[in-house]
């Protein structure tokens, strides 16, 4: 898959949506996505959108519910790493 930011319009897994909105400036949109699915993915990105907000007891629950470590890195090398992985997964 090509970077994820140049896609013309969001992807329609909601997790890679999610992502597609943060990096087009539109947080709301972005947790909008992930807040209808309950899955392990959108719980990733859910956690991330909250770190980004800076909302950290938040972040730290939706990376309890990702199986994920809390992330405490630069917010862009965190949303690169999520992406490839998502779209590595979702392809």
């Amino acid at each position: 898959m090509s970077d994820l930011r140049s896609l013309p319009a969001p992807p329609r897994s909601a997790p890679l949506a999610a992502l597609w909105w943060m990096a087009h400036g539109d947080w709301k949109k972005a947790h909008e996505a992930v807040q209808a699915d309950e899955g392990p993915d959108a719980a990733w990105v859910h956690a991330h959108l909250h770190r980004a907000e800076g909302d950290l007891p938040n972040a730290a629950y939706w990376y309890h519910r990702a199986r994920k470590p809390v992330a405490s890195g630069k917010l862009d090398v965190e949303w690169a790493m999520i992406a490839a992985a998502l779209e590595a997964a979702h392809t």
